[in-house]
């Protein structure tokens, strides 16, 4: 368990430094997405094996779908701002 907080932690890290890596806004948000799916996952993997009460356990899940959901949404609506910020009239 500690060692899929450990990975969330690292996977963290790596996608702050990606992000201040990348130049592009369109490059950017692939490291807040890649954040959002593997701190997401390995949180909830992490709160499975704990062996808690199977209602935190769901709960947990549902809060992650709906990060990821949101998250690839605001993604999305972000990516097409910049693009129709940058398309000629």
């Amino acid at each position: 368990m500690q060692a899929l907080l450990a990975l969330a932690v690292l996977a963290a890290w790596l996608g702050v430094a990606g992000f201040l890596r990348l130049d592009r806004p369109l490059d950017r948000l692939h490291c807040v997405s890649f954040v959002n799916v593997s701190c997401g996952a390995s949180i909830l993997i992490a709160a499975a094996l704990q062996g808690g009460a199977p209602d935190d356990v769901i709960k947990l899940a549902m809060l992650t779908g709906a990060l990821l959901l949101g998250g690839a949404a605001i993604a999305h609506s972000t990516a097409r701002a910049i693009v129709r910020r940058r398309a000629p009239r």
